[in-house]
């Protein structure tokens, strides 16, 4: 592949959305004063990418870097932290190649009005919900696609945290506890009148609550939207971004949201306009394709699969739900998240038909 190929695609940045425009001097002038070596005007553009957080591509000179920050405007104060994700990254790096390099980071909120970091730009191509249109892929290059997103994802679960100095980035026993009781209660906190009733599926993820396999590293946030691949050799993974969520906790956790999020050709149209990764196209695994490949590749038995699948089914209700009342209570005006309620339905009766066919 040539230069001008890989260019055409790797992830490209935009003018920043209205609203969400940095004070580029601002930024420049803190950079020069804590990165060697910086010089030249400096310009921000912003990656499309992300709900949450916000991401920025920062050129000053000739050097290429991203910063990430909060979204504007009223945040939890426990929400968000850029500083933990920093330094998540900083102590992760050596443990697992694919985290990026953290050049600083800025808790002095008189630059920006929050804190924030900036780091390494992993330049590559970032599969969103569709492949860019440059790049050509083959059920056989799909299918490579799955197994090194699964690699690394086991690649991350098997480092061992306590010496890659990492034992306090969470509390990895009663993880699967904490979780069914924490997402019960934030879906029940966010109840809007035309919300589904989830009492009968929160009664069965607290019933069948399987022991908890291991405990490791997790992701939390872990797909195809949030790994970097190679623009000379796609099928290579050469980053993984967003560590915001990242903690310690029972890997097949972590499966059941990889799952949640794998949509498969034949779903459902409601799941299809809410796709946002490339696992459509065709060679891409099917979600049992997933879990074989990943408990084959772990050593791992699962007799709990229907568990994992609900779980990661409701966590997404929860998180919409969580949106959609914003916007039910007037707390934002965006005409997408009136559609949303939908989707919350969509999901709970997915959990339904899990649990008619499970075993458990």
């Amino acid at each position: 592949m040539t230069e001008a190929n890989a260019a055409d695609l790797t992830d490209q940045s935009r003018d920043p959305r209205e609203g969400e425009q940095l004070d580029a001097a601002a930024v420049g002038a803190w950079l020069k004063a804590r990165v060697p070596g910086l010089s030249g005007d400096c310009l921000i553009r912003q990656f499309p990418g992300g709900s949450s957080n916000l991401t920025y591509h920062v050129q000053v000179g000739d050097r290429d870097m991203v910063l990430r920050r909060p979204p504007f405007g009223r945040i939890a104060k426990s929400a968000h932290d850029m500083v933990r994700e920093a330094r998540i990254l900083t102590r992760l790096k050596p443990a697992f190649r694919y985290v990026p390099e953290v050049l600083a980071v800025c808790e002095d909120e008189s630059v920006m009005g929050v804190n924030f970091y900036v780091m390494e730009r992993i330049k590559g191509i970032i599969p969103r919900k569709d492949f860019p249109k440059a790049m050509q892929v083959t059920p056989d290059l799909a299918r490579q696609l799955c197994e090194s997103l699964l690699d690394v994802l086991i690649e991350l679960h098997s480092i061992d945290y306590e010496k890659a100095g990492l034992a306090d980035l969470g509390k990895p026993a009663g993880y699967v506890k904490r979780q069914v009781e924490g997402w019960s209660k934030r879906y029940t906190d966010a109840m809007t009148p035309d919300a589904p009733d989830c009492t009968d599926i929160i009664q069965w993820l607290h019933d069948k609550q399987p022991a908890e396999v291991k405990h490791c590293i997790i992701h939390n946030d872990y797909r195809f939207d949030n790994v970097v691949l190679d623009p000379f050799e796609p099928r290579r993974i050469i980053g993984v971004l967003d560590w915001e969520m990242s903690t310690l906790g029972d890997p097949l956790m972590e499966l059941g949201t990889v799952l949640c999020a794998w949509t498969e050709a034949g779903d459902a149209p409601v799941a299809q306009m809410s796709r946002q990764q490339p696992t459509t196209v065709p060679g891409m695994m099917t979600r049992a394709e997933v879990m074989d490949y990943y408990c084959r590749r772990m050593n791992l038995s699962v007799d709990k699969y229907d568990f994992y699948r609900v779980y990661g089914l409701f966590r997404m209700a929860g998180i919409i739900q969580q949106i959609y009342y914003r916007f039910h209570h007037g707390q934002t005006k965006d005409p997408r998240f009136g559609m949303m309620i939908h989707y919350v339905t969509f999901l709970a009766d997915a959990c339904r038909d899990q649990i008619r066919v499970s075993n458990l």
